[in-house]
């Protein structure tokens, strides 16, 4: 309801698989400071993002 009103919303979340399949964007940080960016489904499918934060 929030988000529909036009309020953006940072979510920060351990559950890097659920957070990004909710995210229209997201960022990753390693260390205090981001090193990677983009739309959630890009970052949900790249194949580092995966190996270092999803499991695979």
């Amino acid at each position: 309801t929030i988000h529909k009103q036009g309020t953006t919303i940072l979510l920060v979340e351990q559950n890097a698989s659920r957070a990004l399949s909710l995210a229209n964007r997201g960022y990753v940080m390693e260390s205090g400071e981001v090193t990677m960016s983009g739309p959630a489904q890009q970052l949900l499918n790249d194949p580092k993002v995966r190996a270092a934060y999803l499991g695979e």
